[in-house]
């Protein structure tokens, strides 16, 4: 009987990870290094080989499921699942409810411990001023109803159900001074910028794994008061691009700036990269090296 349960002990955490793209894959890296078992699911074939060289297990898995047999995805067999599948919104797609909720169903059937969403604090779409999670949303507006809807099925998980609204994503290969090199115009340039580096998402992921009980809703975000004006000047500067065109005559002043005391206080984590401007500073000057 020691034995066994000695060998029990020491089986890795599992963990799934539905959509593996550029954060996906970060994640998939960031907790092969810490050991656990990890299955991650994409929908091309051609990207499984791509997964497994990070040292996942990877599979095909087709969103909404349809006549497919889910019953056969091993993702479901996990302790902690992760679900980074984009809304697909701006595609016109309106299906991301409908993805969200076969992936919930399955969850419940085969007893999965804890989801994590990663949604979007573009759910606070209209909203002006400091922006916390009990923030009223318009759902009067399409998108915003899309979101919550899908949001609302991983909040009525019957266990740990989490949903992290993602501020715009930076990082490796994702430089935010990319956006403006075919000289894109930039509306509302005196609001402020809500962006969070990959780094931070994927910690702040790792420990909510770790965490016992935890659910609710959180936004994940850096924590700085700079305009996109400023913010995206310097991102241009960086890469040596053309500076962006600014719609000077947008009505929109300080916009929203999403807050994220929540989660840091709930974790007590410390983001690397809470001054994203110095993180732009730094890159130009890597680039010069």
């Amino acid at each position: 009987m020691d034995t066994l349960s000695d060998n029990s002990k020491s089986e890795p955490v599992r963990v799934g990870i539905i959509g593996c793209g550029w954060l996906g894959k970060a994640l998939v890296k960031a907790l092969v290094e810490q050991t656990y078992y990890v299955i991650a699911t994409t929908q091309q074939q051609l990207k499984l080989k791509s997964i497994t060289d990070l040292g996942a297990q990877a599979e095909i898995l087709t969103l909404p499921f349809g006549d497919v047999n889910e019953n056969s995805a091993a993702v479901f067999c996990c302790e902690t699942l992760i679900i980074c599948i984009p809304p697909g919104i701006r595609k016109g797609k309106k299906d991301y409810p409908d993805k969200i909720a076969d992936i919930i169903k399955q969850a419940e059937h085969r007893h999965v411990n804890k989801v994590i969403l990663f949604s979007t604090t573009a759910v606070y779409e209209g909203i002006l001023g400091d922006v916390t999670e009990s923030a009223k949303l318009n759902k009067d507006n399409e998108k915003v109803k899309i979101l919550t809807k899908a949001e609302q099925y991983v909040l009525g998980f019957s266990n740990q159900g989490i949903v992290i609204r993602c501020a715009g994503l930076v990082g490796p290969n994702r430089h935010p001074g990319i956006f403006f090199k075919n000289k894109k115009l930039l509306t509302a340039p005196n609001a402020y910028v809500n962006l969070v580096h990959q780094t931070d998402v994927v910690e702040q992921i790792i420990l909510l794994i770790t965490k016992d009980i935890v659910s609710g809703v959180f936004n994940i975000a850096s924590d700085m008061q700079v305009t996109k004006k400023h913010y995206y000047s310097i991102a241009a500067k960086a890469l040596n691009v053309p500076l962006p065109l600014f719609d000077e005559h947008s009505e929109v002043e300080l916009g929203k700036k999403v807050l994220s005391d929540k989660l840091r206080d709930e974790l007590g984590y410390h983001y690397q990269y809470d001054d994203l401007v110095t993180w732009l500073i730094n890159s130009e000057l890597d680039s010069k090296n």
